[in-house]
């Protein structure tokens, strides 16, 4: 249960006369029905009602909608208010003498004070002055908030406009009328009584003066609206509490993950094997394919050169069969291609630009274009790339191209690719996306603002196991974020 749920639950307790005990002591509220309607034949009198304000619409027994306490009576809401208002419908002013009350100032049942007009219209000012105590009703608004209501507590002089009714409460306890009109009860009548407009729903004076109420006596409305008040803070610490316990459930999975990938770059997701080939043989002998490589002509020689790691650099300690290599002496880093938007065309090989990156895959909007010549074959993307934002906001978000599309993609500037031999590149990537990475991204771009460099790709320091515990690790982790994944269903 929400906490509005909860809000409903004890709203409905209230008005079924469950929330508080009946005293046989309180005057009844058919007593007080007499009351009222001596008032309002005074007021007949007077010439501030009508005679027919003063009729009775009978309740026949297949509208009421459920039991109340013996001493409580069925009513309409007409029964127990001056005829209802609607507001002005002159226009507002961005400033003037009195503020101008419209649908956005209800608020959960309060009117609140921000986001005025005004009026400086004297006639208007006097002819719809509110007075503490009076119900604003919200008779046009979305299906979701039509029929909302808002009590006027006096806090300043105020009018209300034309998409308003007032409902002035007599004899009986505004804030308890406010409650019923607040309850899911009257929100169901509202939903069934609406008129859909073009754009909005409407709900006229009409259809909620027959809207029929339960009427505690006096008395006990005011120990229902003293118990709702006692309680209402309450439900909104429920609601935080379970906002919290939501905001949790819902970041659950992804800190699962966090720490997952944390565990097992630090080797302790799965245990090592001393039969391992340790990671200083794998190390040699993807040495020994650059030298071969630089011999070929296809690396040079500046490839082999290999920036020694100082223990200050080293993050946390990692198993004996381990190394820590930066990730530039086990990758081939590339950069894209700066090309000019005005060259794009409808044919030719895709662009991949930022923001055609997700940790999903690629984003299939706004697909651009190339013609493809052989002086950009060192940009085209391959499949196993991992390719890194190096710019913009999503500095450092990262695709793991694990399967390539069919069509030839070719990588734009500020996109960069990080291809490896000898080691598992889906350990790698694993690796880039854990906070120990994306922490020193962080702090680089903090300090760039919003961009990292090649160099910084280059240094990134990789925890790298044997190349048979990389296979275990990868293959523990994509077990472990399937049953997460079921989590989030």
């Amino acid at each position: 249960m929400n906490a509005q749920q909860l809000k409903n639950a004890i709203l409905q307790e209230a008005i079924e006369g469950r929330l508080v005990p009946q005293d046989p002591n309180d005057e009844p509220a058919s007593a007080l029905l007499a009351r009222i309607r001596k008032e309002k034949e005074e007021l007949v009198k007077a010439g501030k009602l009508k005679k027919k304000d003063l009729e009775v619409k009978p309740i026949s027994e297949d509208e009421i909608p459920f039991e109340i306490p013996e001493s409580w009576e069925w009513v309409r809401v007409e029964d127990v208010i001056y005829p209802p208002k609607y507001g002005t419908s002159n226009k507002s002013l961005p400033n003037g003498s009195v503020p101008v009350l419209r649908m956005g100032n209800i608020q959960d049942g309060e009117i609140v004070f921000d986001k005025l007009v005004f009026s400086n219209d004297i006639s208007d000012n006097e002819k719809y002055n509110l007075t503490n105590g009076d119900l604003l009703f919200n008779r046009t608004n979305s299906a979701e908030l039509v029929g909302k209501t808002g009590i006027y507590r006096g806090q300043r002089p105020a009018i209300y406009a034309g998409y308003l009714i007032l409902l002035r409460p007599i004899g009986i306890h505004p804030d308890y009328l406010n409650y019923v009109l607040g309850s899911s009860y009257a929100r169901s009548y509202c939903k069934e009584v609406k008129t859909i407009g073009v754009q909005q729903c409407n709900i006229n004076a009409e259809k909620i003066s027959s809207f029929i109420i339960p009427l505690p006596p006096l008395a006990e409305q005011k120990r229902i609206v003293a118990k709702i008040e006692e309680l209402m803070p309450k439900v909104v610490e429920y609601g935080k509490a379970q906002d919290a316990l939501n905001k949790l459930n819902a970041e659950l999975p992804e800190r699962l993950k966090k720490s997952i990938l944390q565990e097992a770059i630090e080797g302790r997701l799965v245990p090592q094997d001393p039969n391992d080939e340790p990671a200083s043989v794998l190390l040699a002998k993807i040495r020994k394919e650059k030298e071969e490589l630089v011999k070929a002509g296809k690396l040079k020689k500046k490839d082999l050169i290999e920036t020694p790691i100082s223990e200050d650099e080293i993050p946390f300690e990692i198993p004996e069969s381990w190394e820590w290599v930066k990730l530039g002496t086990i990758s081939k880093l590339l950069g894209g291609f700066a090309f000019k938007s005005h060259e794009y065309t409808n044919d030719g090989s895709r662009v991949v630009r930022i923001s055609d990156l997700s940790e999903e895959g690629f984003v299939n909007k706004s697909i651009v274009r190339h013609p493809y010549d052989n002086s950009l074959a060192q940009y085209i993307i391959c499949s196993n790339d991992i390719l890194m934002a190096m710019t913009g906001g999503t500095v450092g978000k990262s695709l793991f191209v694990k399967t390539l599309p069919e069509e030839k993609m070719l990588l734009n500037q500020r996109v960069a690719i990080i291809r490896c031999n000898g080691v598992l590149i889906d350990y790698i990537n694993y690796v880039v996306k854990s906070d120990s990475i994306q922490s020193v991204i962080s702090d680089s771009k903090n300090s760039t603002n919003d961009n990292i460099s090649m160099a910084d790709i280059y240094n990134f320091m990789i925890p790298l196991p044997p190349l048979h515990e990389q296979h275990r690790i990868v293959e523990k982790i994509e077990q472990l974020f399937k049953e997460i994944d079921k989590l989030k269903k």
